[in-house]
């Protein structure tokens, strides 16, 4: 986003190196914590060619660029940043994510391990460490949806959130010229306006009619089902009344009117949970009406910015605000939430694992609840940021705000289409105890192609069952996990048939352990290479598994190689090894005061053959061992 007031990201304009300002530094630091970035970098700018450059400059300067969306310029200035030891682990995720942003993912990789050392009980760093090459792997995979750039609308200024409410479109809009523009990125104040779908085209945008929009921002607007109420977000200003925080800033909150005859949306009313000391923002509703989801950076959350939900109560009024779950919001920010008709939530994060700046996930319902989230995939989401995505269910028609290139604007609104995908199979998979021969329920199943990427995560019903669909005439492996028992796969064939069938074995965990040992199939990386692979975290699932089920049992981790190559070479890619061993099963909340690592070389071979071993000595001398030191 351009940064289209994503508001929420005021919490993490504090995080410099250095918080003292300078004479030197005055003029900047006050555009900067005005939120007048594009003002705020040129200041910077010019202390640099004065040779007033230092890292609290740099740091800041680097935000300033990075707020904006300019990740290239970003990038160069992190690059001065992170080498300083007095690096704040967020400017070292900034950084990586303005690589990845450019296309440099085993840069990105790099920066994102560093930040999972220097946070490694970050959900964001969990994540990533559960799969380290995703973003090469989640751009390769087909795309099941195509955008197309709304031309007819879009305007060159910012417009985003668009969402149909029978033949009315309502979307937020730069391109009112008559309002004074906004520091952050030099457009006027945002406006909501209503267009038409005319003959399949939407178009004609007009201002919403009403006291709704003001002199300052106005955005994301949703209608109730019945037509009456209309929920929106703008600037802390409500009758006549311009409030900021103690620190100066004038926050977002959430209002709504009411569609009265003659007037337009007109008695405007401020929601009871806003606040002059943060956000609340980014309303959409649930299927039935009668809950409401929101964004917010209020105390108490879990990241920058989480979703939350509140009751809509019978008399219109609305009830205390509640957080979604861990599964939904991380240390990052989550955005713009909708919900669907079959009761799917879809959302914007910088959190979770996604292939641009925010991207867009969703999480299916699950009770009351939802489950697990999703990644919308190529189509939807691109390398910059996609936002504000709306969906409806009937018409299979979807429409996502993004700054991508190719534009006509800042931001521009893109309606998504599904794509054919030419062949499709389902899977039907059965986990079984191999034991007893029942099945098992709650077992996590996923599904890999050929090429250990994995394409989806899905749970055993009572029956033990899951389906997956995946391409014809291509090979897959089905792996499935459940605590207590030993992680086991199964390959499934090539088939071009609508249906093809696999059953997993599960056996109790304690059979891998064999003495003071837990023993595992070989754990495998690629020549000099020191990242966990797919299979490898397969194996190491196990190790995870035996240790929540013995919560006080400690482990050794000793990484080996064979005779090939120097010694003292030997010994640094082992203890690489056996490090990212030891941060992947700290990555699945095992306790790091439970687990040591150490990488061994070529000092302690099974098989003492030095220069003369045969590849299957060489294959036993280079291994990794588990060993069970308390239980």
């Amino acid at each position: 986003m351009n940064k289209i007031y994503t508001i929420f990201l005021l919490i993490a304009v504090s995080t410099s190196l250095v918080t003292a300002q300078n004479s030197k530094t005055k003029k900047a630091d006050k555009l900067y914590d005005q939120l007048a970035y594009t003002d705020a970098a040129a200041a910077y700018q010019k202390l640099l060619k004065r040779g007033n450059g230092d890292l609290y400059v740099f740091e800041r300067l680097a935000n300033s660029y990075f707020f904006i969306n300019d990740t290239k310029k970003a990038a160069t200035y992190y690059k001065r940043v992170v080498k300083s030891k007095k690096a704040n682990s967020e400017s070292v995720y900034n950084y990586a994510q303005s690589l990845k942003a450019n296309g440099k993912f085993s840069e990105y990789n790099t920066w994102m391990k560093k930040f999972a050392e220097m946070k490694p009980d970050d959900t964001r760093a969990k994540d990533f460490m559960k799969n380290p090459n995703y973003v090469p792997q989640m751009m390769d995979k087909m795309a099941r949806y195509s955008a197309e750039n709304m031309e007819e609308l879009n305007s060159e200024y910012a417009d985003f959130g668009g969402i149909m409410f029978g033949k009315d479109f309502y979307f937020a809009s730069g391109r009112n010229e008559k309002r004074k523009k906004y520091q952050w990125n030099e457009e006027p104040f945002l406006d909501i306006y209503k267009a038409t779908d005319v003959g399949g085209t939407i178009k004609n945008a007009v201002l919403l009619e009403g006291d709704v929009n003001t002199k300052y921002h106005e955005s994301n607007a949703v209608v109730s089902a019945d037509g009456k109420r209309l929920y929106f977000d703008r600037n802390d200003y409500f009758e006549g009344d311009y409030d900021k925080s103690e620190e100066g800033v004038n926050q977002i909150n959430l209002y709504y009117a009411e569609m009265i005859a003659g007037k337009g949306w007109s008695g405007v009313v401020s929601a009871d949970f806003n606040n002059n000391e943060y956000s609340v923002g980014h309303p959409a509703l649930s299927p039935d009406g009668k809950t409401l989801y929101f964004v917010s950076d209020m105390p108490g959350g879990k990241g920058m910015s989480d979703i939350y939900k509140a009751s809509i109560m019978a008399d219109g009024t609305l009830g205390a605000p509640q957080r979604l779950g861990d599964n939904i919001n991380t240390e990052g920010k989550e955005l713009f939430p909708f919900v669907d008709s079959n009761g799917t939530i879809y959302f914007s994060s910088d959190g979770h694992l996604g292939i641009g700046g925010l991207d867009v996930f969703y999480a299916e319902a699950s009770g009351s609840d939802f489950g697990g989230v999703n990644n919308m995939g190529a189509g939807v989401n691109s390398a910059s940021d996609d936002f504000a995505y709306k969906y409806d269910v009937a018409s299979e028609r979807g429409y996502v705000s993004s700054n991508r290139t190719g534009g006509k604007g800042s931001d521009d609104m893109y309606i998504v289409k599904p794509v054919d995908i030419p062949c499709e199979v389902t899977i039907n998979v059965q986990v079984v105890s191999k034991l007893t021969n029942t099945p098992i329920a709650g077992a996590r199943v996923d599904l890999y192609d050929a090429m250990q990427n994995r394409l989806s995560s899905k749970t055993s019903d009572a029956k033990g069952n899951v389906a997956f669909k995946a391409e014809c005439d291509k090979e897959h492996e089905v792996q499935a996990v459940l605590a207590n028992f030993e992680s086991s796969a199964t390959a499934v064939a090539s088939a071009n048939d609508e249906k093809v069938n696999a059953i997993i074995n599960l056996s109790p965990i304690e059979e891998i352990i064999v003495d003071d040992k837990v023993v595992l199939n070989s754990i495998l990386f690629d020549l000099d290479k020191s990242n966990i692979k797919p299979q490898a975290a397969f194996e190491l699932d196990k190790v995870v598994s035996i240790m929540n089920k013995y919560p006080k049992m400690e482990i050794a981790i000793a990484s080996h190689t064979d005779f090939r190559g120097k010694d003292s070479y030997n010994v640094n890619l082992s203890e690489r090894r056996a490090q990212s061993t030891l941060q992947y099963i700290i990555s699945k909340d095992i306790a790091a005061n439970r687990l040591s690592a150490k990488g061994y070389g070529e000092t302690q071979p099974v098989v003492a053959c030095g220069v003369n071993c045969t590849e299957e000595q060489n294959q036993k001398n280079r291994r990794s061992e588990f060993t069970i030191t308390k239980r």
